[in-house]
């Protein structure tokens, strides 16, 4: 998930980006594989009011449905569908975004996982007053022994609306992660929003939210993660709960029958 931008945009950018917390790692879906993950996270401390006419996100349930279809081993799609609920507003159809990404492929042999994802989409009015962002991320990711690295890079720009004039921000999340027993990861994940690269915000200003978590590996074609995220800033979020469940499905494939005797 991921989705937007912050500071004087930074109640519309955190709104948006809690449909979908998680950091990506380099792999991407196989090739003939449909991915179909449930995104959903409830701000249980968020902001009350707003002054720029977005809804707050104190009590708010985002959901996100995110299918990713593998075209080979190198190149995959993404699309979002962003939903949200909160008491007096109901449930609302948010946005949607599309994101191509490439990886570089196994057979090159690079010593750490790498991939670039770019996301493009639109939101409504009431969910951010950029209604359109573009997102460009880099991947990298390694695994050493029991523990797992990512880092992502993002730089997040608003294409429409006040976010406009800030130019590209850098937004960087992290995740290490450690597994515990075969089927049990658990480890910390980082979302950070630091500003526009011509100037960071001010630190009170910028936002930084730690999300203890934990990965369940119970089959290959499953995919769980919760976590409960703390924010450290006053423009931060200060308490939300994620889990994302996910899917993977091979639409159209028939299993070999046995040649007959």
């Amino acid at each position: 998930m991921t989705c937007a931008t912050l500071a004087l945009t930074s109640a519309a950018v955190c709104a948006q980006d809690n449909y979908e917390i998680q950091v990506y790692g380099s792999e991407t879906v196989p090739r003939g594989v449909t991915m179909i993950e449930l995104h959903n996270n409830f701000t249980a401390k968020g902001a009350k009011t707003t002054s720029d006419g977005t809804l707050p996100t104190h009590h708010a349930w985002h959901e996100t449905i995110e299918i990713t279809h593998g075209f080979n081993d190198w190149y995959e799609t993404g699309f979002y569908l962003f939903m949200s609920a909160r008491n007096g507003s109901g449930y609302d159809f948010v946005g949607t975004h599309i994101r191509p990404r490439f990886r570089v492929p196994p057979k090159w042999h690079w010593p750490v996982g790498v991939s670039v994802s770019q996301e493009i989409g639109w939101v409504r009015r009431q969910f951010s007053e950029d209604q359109w962002s573009w997102e460009i991320r880099p991947i990298i990711d390694k695994e050493l022994g029991k523990w797992y690295l990512s880092f992502n890079p993002a730089l997040e720009r608003a294409l429409s609306g006040p976010g406009k004039e800030r130019g590209f921000e850098f937004a960087p999340n992290f995740k290490v992660a450690y597994s515990a027993t075969k089927k049990v990861d658990v480890g910390l994940e980082y979302y950070g929003g630091l500003g526009p690269l011509s100037g960071f915000d001010p630190a009170r200003e910028q936002t930084h939210q730690i999300f203890p978590a934990i990965d369940l590996n119970v089959s290959p074609k499953w995919e769980f993660n919760f976590g409960v995220g703390i924010g450290m800033t006053r423009s931060t979020d200060h308490l939300i709960l994620k889990m994302i469940v996910g899917r993977r499905f091979e639409f159209g494939k028939k299993k070999s029958q046995p040649a007959s005797p």
